[in-house]
């Protein structure tokens, strides 16, 4: 009697979310005060993330996790970055309300450490000590996100 390894095969109708794609959509680097701001300690380090998805086909979905930030403020901005990374996402045999939450909070979990690394890298090569960026809960960014929309009809 032959044995399933659980590699391939297996049952058709699991739930499955796989990876299809990731690339960089958009990316910019400045280090508009080198070489003077070399020695200043970055002062003011900001970083805003945000998170988008679209549905791209029956059961692919784009989702892009944008990182935006840098050192400094005004005349005296050491660096700045900005950074659209994004996946493509399968996502099968998955009931449809639960589709959403999957992409929004597991996709940006899976490609937030290629994201993380890419800045640090920019920051390294634009003569700073590499920028690694803390961990994300994308889980309660999503709640967050969840919240404000629900909101957003009773201000209206």
């Amino acid at each position: 009697m032959a044995e399933e390894n659980g590699n391939g095969g297996g049952d058709a109708a699991a739930p499955r979310f796989s990876v299809v794609a990731q690339y960089v959509k958009d990316f910019s680097f400045e280090n508009p005060n080198a070489p003077r701001s070399f020695g200043q300690q970055p002062a003011g380090l900001n970083l805003q993330v945000n998170v988008n998805g679209r549905q791209i086909a029956a059961t692919d979905y784009e989702v892009e996790l944008l990182l935006e930030g840098g050192a400094g403020e005004g005349a005296s901005v050491v660096f700045k970055f900005e950074l659209h990374y994004a996946g493509v996402f399968r996502i099968e045999n998955v009931p449809a309300d639960q589709v959403q939450p999957l992409a929004m909070i597991e996709g940006p979990r899976l490609l937030f450490p290629f994201a993380r690394q890419i800045i640090a890298d920019a920051v390294r090569n634009g003569g700073y000590p590499p920028l690694y960026v803390d961990p994300i809960d994308f889980h309660r960014l999503y709640l967050q996100r969840q919240q404000a929309a629900a909101a957003a009809p009773a201000n209206a």
